[in-house]
């Protein structure tokens, strides 16, 4: 790689920090009012411990936050509980056993992945990020123990690129890693002359600007697989290095890089985000406290006046001091400079008002709503789950967002590394040529699908109440196909649903039961029959006497005929 081309990777990272300079000022006020740990602003900006909170004086903010990250995390990505399954879209195949058994066995080996990895620990990371800024990043690393690794990013230290149809194509980065570091990962005849003569010297915890381009190749012969022909083109390259080496060069079959927006406008490449609608009542709140704070010192502590006589004497200020002046004095004692009247409870209110605003900003109603509901206020589980449901709207643009910018490259990703690392059982002929498809059975998931379920719900009451009045109404009530979809809407197991041949089947079992059991009914009558008529008088002049007397008349007069 020559120095034209290093030079137009350097020309390209200066491009995308120009286009993201206008975020740059909000973000840094967002990050000193809620996250101020988050965010590297400068390439030096990396493990400074020095105190940071110091423009944070009420933290419900930082809290608010932390509600929406950890309920998005258990909303959609929960470590504890499945949160989607492969489907194919022919849902016929679905009902075969060997296709159900090959999705079941991929999910779990997929979720088996995530867990050992460290997934959800930055997954949690990055909902945070989004709630806070409205953009978050992760590079999707391949890992020998564990098939894919996470590489986290705050926001600051990269940028990225759509394409003409708002999907992020690009990113480039700009970081600081140690001497020992860069030599371990790249191998010391990769590195600088400046890096091997620091490493040569054991200067191992030194500082190298590093910077990491992700974006499509340009140049690649189609059909070929090889590092330099893989459809996105991975560069790392010292900062400031002029002979024209890279680090680093290799490549992606897909964007292996994840960048999710919490909402976007327009063209915007940058998303916007619930941090960015607080941030006027967050800041509102911190002159709240600390103005209530000072009124509160002027209050139980104000300034002073006291007689020129008394300068340079001792005066006893604390509760029980006492400070001597002449009375004889035209001048008053020791007073108040001025006083300060709060109304520390309108103030109350008024911040309390200022923290449901924030608390609604960041949707802490809707994740907390089961906890903040009153104890003389109990709910029954309908109304639960009908308010839930009114929330989810709510959320309901960005979980889908989510879904496509977040979860889908997430876990194709982590497919498509274990089909090729050949960790995956071989698919069933039944699958060959089949689309797969990716279906979400988390909470919100599940809540986005529920407004369809109430309808069922309301539809199925209805006709049970007409078919109490007319019963022919359930002619048009269609059973099995209301199991398929109820079932598909709740996200129940396919294999948890009897279909097809297996329900054919079962059905004829129960029906040649009922028709036996019906025949040994008849039987069993016919029998008590036969005996009960033995033990019934016949003589002449009785009443089963003239009777049998006629059918007797009536077989011999046949035979005759």
């Amino acid at each position: 790689m020559g120095v034209d081309e290093l030079q137009r990777l350097d020309r390209r990272w200066q491009a995308l920090r120009l286009e993201r300079s206008s975020w740059w000022e909000h973000w840094m006020e967002i990050s000193r009012y809620l996250l101020p740990r988050n965010g590297r602003y400068f390439v030096c900006d990396r493990d400074k411990g020095y105190k940071r909170n110091h423009a944070i004086y009420d933290n419900t903010g930082s809290k608010a936050l932390r509600v929406l990250a950890a309920g998005m995390m258990s909303g959609m990505t929960s470590p504890s509980r499945p949160w989607f399954r492969l489907l194919v879209a022919d849902r016929a195949l679905l009902r075969r056993q060997p296709v159900r058994q090959w999705l079941g066995e991929v999910t779990e080996i997929m979720e088996d992945v995530l867990a050992r990895s460290n997934a959800y620990r930055v997954l949690h990371g990055m909902y945070e990020e989004l709630g806070a800024f409205g953009t978050a990043a992760a590079l999707i690393a391949e890992d020998y123990r564990y098939t894919v690794h996470l590489f986290p990013f705050t926001i600051g230290e990269y940028a990225i690129a759509t394409d003409w149809q708002g999907r992020v194509v690009t990113l480039y980065r700009e970081f600081e890693k140690t001497v020992g570091e860069v030599v371990a990962a790249f191998g010391l005849a990769s590195c600088s002359p400046h890096v091997r003569s620091a490493f040569q010297r054991g200067d191992l915890d030194g500082w190298i600007t590093l910077r990491h381009s992700i974006e499509p190749r340009t140049d690649r012969q189609p059909g070929r697989l090889d590092a330099g022909n893989m459809p996105w083109q991975s560069c790392y390259w010292e900062a400031g290095r002029g002979d024209g080496r890279l680090l680093r060069k290799s490549g992606f079959r897909s964007f292996p890089c994840l960048a999710p927006r919490w909402t976007t406008q327009g063209g915007d490449i940058y998303g916007n985000s619930p941090g960015m609608e607080a941030l006027g009542d967050i800041k509102q709140l911190q002159q709240q406290q600390l103005r209530k704070s000072q009124a509160i010192d002027y209050q139980t502590h104000p300034p002073l006046q006291a007689p020129t006589t008394m300068k340079n004497r001792e005066m006893q200020i604390f509760p029980g001091g006492i400070s001597y002046y002449d009375a004889a004095l035209p001048t008053p004692g020791i007073r108040s400079a001025f006083e300060v009247q709060l109304d520390l409870r309108a103030l109350l209110e008024d911040v309390q008002d200022v923290r449901g605003r924030i608390n609604g900003a960041f949707y802490s109603d809707l994740f907390l709503m089961i906890s903040q509901q009153p104890a003389n206020g109990a709910m029954t589980a309908t109304e639960v789950a009908q308010r839930y449901e009114e929330k989810m709207l709510v959320l309901g643009q960005v979980v889908e967002r989510l879904n496509n910018e977040l979860l889908d490259p997430l876990v194709t990703t982590v497919f498509e590394r274990l089909l090729s690392a050949g960790l995956l059982p071989a698919p069933p002929s039944a699958l060959h040529g089949q689309e797969l498809h990716i279906e979400y059975t988390s909470m919100l998931a599940q809540a986005q699908k529920s407004v369809t379920v109430s309808g069922i719900d309301r539809f199925v009451h209805g006709m049970g109440q007409i078919a109490l009045l007319k019963p022919d109404v359930l002619d048009k009530f269609d059973a099995d196909r209301w199991a398929d979809v109820y079932s598909d809407k709740l996200g129940v197991e396919p294999e948890l649903i009897v279909s097809g041949r297996q329900l054919a089947l079962l059905r004829g079992q129960r029906q040649a039961q009922a028709q036996l059991a019906a025949r040994q009914a008849a039987m069993q009558q016919g029998s008590e029959v036969l005996k009960n008529m033995g033990q019934t008088p016949t003589q002449p002049g009785t009443a089963a006497g003239d009777a049998l007397a006629g059918v007797r008349a009536a077989v011999n007069a046949g035979g005759e005929g």
